[in-house]
């Protein structure tokens, strides 16, 4: 049986190749700092995107979204607000969160799953 960062990882890629194909460009995976870790930082035309990937085989333990819960986005929050400082962007950026939902074997998008930077 894989570990469950093997899994991760296995899934922040099919995330990846699934957001390639809606148009984004991903620019880093795995990004991870002293205030929290983000899945996937993308761009999306002109949007800098910090991407959650949620996993589930089924929704026994609930559905995947409602992992994402407010000290999860406070987390993301603060990782990307990192990522914006050390990565040069000016403050003007536009930014969003989005969520990346793997369910069995569906796979869907939430664009602006959350408020933020």
């Amino acid at each position: 049986m894989k570990n469950k960062r093997a899994v991760g990882t296995q899934y922040e890629q099919i995330a990846a190749d699934y957001l390639t194909m809606q148009g984004y460009q991903i620019l880093e995976k795995n990004f991870s700092c002293r205030q929290g870790e983000i899945d996937l930082i993308a761009k999306d035309g002109e949007w800098l995107v910090f991407v959650e990937v949620k996993y589930r085989k089924t929704t026994a333990f609930g559905m995947p979204a409602e992992a994402v819960d407010k000290r999860k986005q406070q987390r993301i929050y603060r990782a990307a607000r990192q990522y914006i400082y050390q990565s040069g962007y000016r403050q003007e950026q536009s930014c969003r969160f989005d969520v990346v939902v793997i369910l069995g074997e569906e796979i869907s998008l939430i664009r602006d799953a959350f408020g933020g930077v």
